[in-house]
């Protein structure tokens, strides 16, 4: 297995009891070809020996910034260098926090910095720890300036508790490293996202709407870029901010929605309807605040446009029509008639019903369905989900040249 050979690969430990994986991970990376080089955080020390990771990478480790040996010769700086990549396994929440603010107070951190390599880093900590908004936030910071985020993966935790938050496999994180180095594979290709809901108004202060916060939408949108593709997003009434290189178009209602979504289509690849589009708007929109006169109001309400129909009926109609189904029951019977009913290649569903899946919240699960089969996306970070999920657009992709 030679899919790292001529690789330089810097492989930061920071603290944790997932630092004894990091050895592993040393081995499987020689074993790819690379040639790897380890710094350790002082927290790491604690969990794993230096020597252990000087045996298995033939080099010696470094640990300090105050090393005077190898700082006679700005020694961090030619590591900095020296590295093709750099890979932070395990990264700590206190390590993605100094890393998300710029700090340099260590050796890791500086090195960070100083380089123009590509940064990988695999998150390892406790389920608690990883989901707390501050190391969301930090994570998105990291993800806005091009670092990959590998994992976590989720399951049993060293503390007793089961979660995400486990370290990936050193055999998974090998391989994201060796797919950093390929092509990004939807390179070329021209995806348009809707994401978000939509507002449909009775009067100028009301308005029939939903819980859809975009985030999936967004996070699909900013994968797509990071993985080579020309992006438009056309975004409802949210107030996230816009991916970097995504074109967004912003809309409040269905019906402009329906009519940015068809007028960017021409050209694109596949479209994913990630939108949660009102199925019904008022008859009409009072031009002054309905007054309150009774026990009780009715208000006529009609279909608005199925976008996911009409695309998959246009002229226009990408290789690819991907929908989404936010389903309460039933998740699989449902999902799979919508799939047929609206000509649709792909559906991706999820049970909003279920604590911390979809609506609002940063996490979400998916089970894809297609015409003869299905792929589930575990429960975790909407970051990644809309990652797994794009690697199975690009596998039908690929598959239809």
């Amino acid at each position: 297995m030679t899919g790292l050979k001529g690789q330089r690969i810097l492989l930061g430990v920071s603290g944790g009891i997932a630092a004894y994986k990091a050895a592993e991970l040393v081995r499987r990376l020689r074993d790819a070809g690379a040639e790897v080089r380890v710094v350790m955080t002082a927290a790491a020390l604690h969990f794993v020996g230096s020597t252990t990771f000087q045996a298995l990478s033939g080099h010696p480790v470094r640990s300090s910034l105050w090393d005077e040996a190898a700082e006679a010769a700005m020694g961090h700086i030619e590591l900095a260098r020296w590295a093709t990549r750099v890979l932070v396994a395990p990264a700590s929440a206190n390590t993605l926090a100094r890393l998300a603010q710029g700090r340099a107070n260590d050796l890791l951190s500086t090195l960070c910095l100083a380089t123009e390599a590509p940064l990988l880093v695999a998150p390892a900590m406790n389920r608690v720890m990883w989901a707390h908004p501050a190391t969301q936030a930090n994570v998105a910071t990291l993800q806005a300036r091009g670092v990959e985020i590998l994992g976590p993966a989720s399951g049993d935790q060293a503390c007793g508790e089961v979660g995400a938050g486990r370290l990936l496999e050193p055999g998974q994180i090998v391989a994201a490293v060796e797919a950093s180095l390929l092509p990004p594979r939807l390179s070329g290709r021209r995806l348009l996202v809707s994401a978000g809901p939509t507002f449909e108004d009775i009067d100028p202060v009301r308005f029939i709407g939903n819980r859809s916060s975009g985030k999936m939408g967004f996070a699909v949108a900013d994968a797509a870029r990071r993985m080579g593709a020309e992006v438009t997003l056309v975004a409802g009434p949210v107030s996230l901010p816009t991916p970097p290189g995504v074109t967004r178009v912003d809309v409040r209602r269905a019906a402009q929605m329906r009519e940015a979504v068809l007028a960017a289509l021409p050209g694109m690849d596949a479209y994913i309807g990630a939108a949660a589009v009102a199925d019904y708007a008022p008859a009409e929109t009072l031009p002054q605040k309905l007054k309150k006169s009774g026990d009780s109001l009715a208000i006529t309400l009609v279909r608005t446009a199925d976008i996911l129909a009409d695309v998959a009926a246009h002229a226009a109609r990408p290789r690819l029509v991907v929908g989404f189904a936010a389903e309460t029951q039933d998740l699989e019977a449902y999902a799979r008639d919508k799939l047929h009913r609206k000509g649709l290649d792909l559906i991706a569903a999820n049970d909003v019903s279920r604590a911390g899946h979809g609506f609002e919240g940063d996490d979400n699960a998916l089970s894809v369905f297609w015409r003869d089969g299905r792929h589930d996306i575990a429960h975790g970070p909407k970051t990644r989900v809309a990652r797994e999920l794009l690697q199975l657009l690009a596998d039908r992709l690929e598959a239809m040249e």
